[in-house]
């Protein structure tokens, strides 16, 4: 069996066999088969689609490429629910101890913020101590003593998935609607639940902007979940406006408590009503009015609230914020905008209310980089923490005239990477057996690789590391009086050090290999500055 002969194949839109599907998935995580392959064939994808028999077995292909959760250890029925993402979408926190609450269990792994839509885990560490990562007997234990559990994804679940939509993301194959519901559902079937709800968003502040291309999506990820034997239904809800009234991560925390109390937003109650009910449709609880009527009386005695603070407890969470939102850390400035004239709101930029609430309230940057290495001692795939920059090459951000409300007209840089979070990263590495080097980086202006006699500059003056970003970023930053820290990847040795000419190529052949490593360390930095910093 040959790439080649498979790339062919659908591109002249036949039909690819289980058997072909599955060598070209393994074949590729592997390493076998190069990007510039894979890339010609997920455009060939994009231009003739795939059946319904060859969307299943690569669905089935990808989640088998990692982890596959078995579940058996929690009692009773398992039911997920996945929501395409949009703004201010905080219906995870809603429905999932609804639901418990009745009767069935959830077992949720969630996501992290993607672009403008912000992720479950975000808006749970919101809450002061609550742990999204837990191991998998701690995770059991909670589901089967509250009802509910939502962690963070495993690092190991669907690998392929990952490679696929990193080429996705390059090569302008995104958008293909069997590819996403390939990557949507490889997840939720590695997962193990034995129900799948899934919420497609449509509109400006979602991902699917038609209602056309919406169902499209949906009956695929529908009929990949019926076939790999799970029940599965589908919910198509509006994301034209922002859902609820509140966007960022402990104001949609506090919207959520109060839906649960039955005080919510009408637009997000009618539609955490229907998600919920049809969850439980699913797990068996009766009809969808018997289980609407459910969710109803839940709401009114209470009940799902408590289960909502159960699962906050049991998480290593402070359930005081639950049974009091007042006591969420607030905003030290605050600005109301106000209309000049009465009317009417006929269109809302949904997905520029996501960005700019995004911008909003940062206090930490973490900033990450490939670079070349300038120091004898490092090699390629070493990981090196920024303790220090050099920008002598680069024109400075702050050039020009000063925005006083962002910061002073020449701040202090003696301290550009905070300590402090250079201690955490440390403590990160140590956490996860990451090894790190430290150094100092410097930033030239790009973008061609630097001569040998700059790298010679830059060992010279004490630099460490040589790439085309980030310190920038750093000193834009530290004006801005953020905190700041830095980890390169070191994915190959600068000009000079070495009889090798620089490619491209391979540099981002050291970026995926250490790219698990990379992200285990990253991961575990941001839990830590969660936990101590933020």
């Amino acid at each position: 069996m040959r790439m080649y002969d498979l790339i062919m194949k659908k591109r002249n839109g036949e039909a690819l066999n289980h058997q072909e599907i599955q060598y070209l998935v393994e074949e590729y995580v592997a390493g076998n088969i190069p990007d510039y392959q894979m890339s010609a064939f997920l455009m060939a994808v994009y231009f003739q689609g795939m059946t319904e028999e060859e969307t299943l077995a690569m669905t089935l292909a990808v989640a088998h490429s990692g982890d596959m959760v078995d579940l058996s250890g929690i009692e009773g029925t398992k039911v997920d629910k996945h929501s395409t993402g949009g703004v201010g979408d905080k219906t995870t926190l809603i429905i999932a101890p609804i639901v418990a609450a009745c009767g069935a269990k959830v077992a949720k792994m969630s996501g992290r913020g993607l672009g403008h839509t912000g992720g479950t885990v975000d808006k749970l560490e919101s809450i002061p101590g609550l742990r999204t990562t837990l191991t998998r007997e701690e995770f059991f234990e909670v589901v089967n003593k509250t009802g509910v559990s939502v962690i963070g994804q495993s690092g190991n679940l669907a690998p392929a998935d990952k490679k696929l939509y990193a080429l996705r993301d390059v090569t302008a194959t995104v958008d293909s609607i069997p590819l996403i519901a390939v990557s949507i559902m490889s997840k939720k079937l590695a997962a193990g639940n034995d129900c799948i709800l899934l919420d497609v968003k449509t509109g400006s502040g979602a991902f699917m902007k038609t209602l056309e291309d919406s169902v499209a999506l949906a009956k695929e990820m529908v009929s990949i979940g019926e076939n790999a034997g799970k029940r599965t239904v589908a919910l198509i809800t509006n994301m034209d406006i922002p859902l609820g009234h509140n966007i960022g991560n402990s104001l949609e925390v506090i919207e959520a408590v109060e839906t649960l109390k039955g005080n919510g937003p009408q637009d997000l109650t009618v539609v955490c009503m229907h998600l919920a009910s049809n969850m439980l449709y699913l797990a068996g609880k009766g009809t969808l009015d018997e289980c609407k009527s459910m969710v109803k009386e839940v709401i009114a005695n209470g009940k799902a609230l408590e289960h909502l603070a159960a699962m906050v407890r049991a998480q290593g969470g402070d359930d005081a914020v639950i049974w009091d939102t007042q006591k969420f850390a607030k905003a030290p400035y605050s600005y109301e905008v106000c209309a000049k004239e009465s009317g009417y709101i006929t269109f809302m930029d949904t997905e520029s209310c996501g960005i700019a609430s995004a911008m909003l309230g940062a206090k930490i940057v973490m900033l990450t980089n490939a670079a070349g290495g300038v120091n004898f001692d490092f090699h390629p795939g070493d990981l090196m923490l920024i303790t220090d920059q050099i920008t002598t090459a680069v024109p400075s951000p702050l050039i020009g005239s000063n925005i006083e409300e962002l910061g002073v007209r020449f701040p202090d840089m003696s301290e550009v990477y905070n300590k402090e979070l250079q201690d955490v990263i440390r403590k990160a590495g140590t956490n996860t057996g990451v090894a790190l080097k430290e150094g100092v980086y410097m930033q030239f202006t790009g973008p061609s690789y630097e001569t040998p006699a700059e790298i010679r500059m830059c060992r010279t003056l004490g630099g460490d590391a040589a790439g085309m970003s980030t310190a920038c970023e750093a000193m834009a930053a530290r004006h801005m009086g953020m905190k700041v820290c830095g980890i390169s990847c070191i994915t190959n040795l600068a000009a000079g050090m070495s009889t090798q000419k620089l490619d491209h190529k391979e540099v981002q052949e050291t970026a995926d290999r250490v790219a698990e490593d990379f992200k285990r360390l990253v991961t575990e930095s941001i839990r830590l500055i969660g936990e101590t910093l933020a």
